[in-house]
């Protein structure tokens, strides 16, 4: 990252876009005279892990659809983007096709029925494992600043968990709360 100090805002994440407009990771890498894409890997069902499964409210095991990403700045990887989504959302969405979503996840789950109202952000280090320190670059005691965020719709029910494994080098995160 930049040598200024950046601050990221998760906000500007819970919000949909317009078609034709930027998302926020492009948004955001270009205020700061940078260029943020992603690439779009694994997209499928799966059995949900654990922690994903407690926070969508499942049981242990029961298939999610999972979207994969590779979050990249200036076209270096810097965050391993996993969404897991209840089947019963996104079993025959967009969400479960392997291709970008027009607007992006957010607005499409409004436009399911489940608008995000509620969001919930956990932030970690760990040691990181030896698939991660090979996609980010990281040396073999390399670290991850893991953010795992639950977003829930307005009836509290749980509608996306996303876990963002970032290379925590120059990493600066922000909370905003409106309540």
């Amino acid at each position: 990252m930049s040598e200024q100090k950046w601050a990221s805002v998760s906000t500007p994440y819970l919000q949909p876009h317009r078609m034709g407009q930027a998302g926020a990771w492009a948004t955001e890498a270009a205020q700061h005279g940078r260029k943020g894409t992603h690439r779009l890997g694994d997209v499928g069902e799966q059995p949900a892990p654990p922690e994903v499964a407690e926070r969508l409210r499942l049981t242990p095991g029961e298939q999610v659809v999972v979207r994969r990403r590779i979050v990249l700045l200036d076209d270096q990887p810097v965050e391993l983007a996993d969404s897991y989504y209840p089947v019963t959302i996104a079993r025959g969405t967009r969400l479960a096709e392997p291709r970008k979503i027009p607007g992006g996840a957010v607005a499409l789950l409004t436009e399911l029925g489940y608008e995000p109202r509620y969001a919930e952000e956990d932030v970690h280090a760990r040691p990181a494992s030896e698939d991660e320190r090979q996609a980010l670059g990281l040396d073999q005691h390399g670290w991850v600043l893991v953010l795992t965020r639950t977003l829930r719709a307005e009836s509290g029910k749980p509608v996306e968990v996303s876990v963002m494994t970032m290379n925590p080098w120059g990493r600066y995160l922000r909370y905003e709360t409106t309540l």
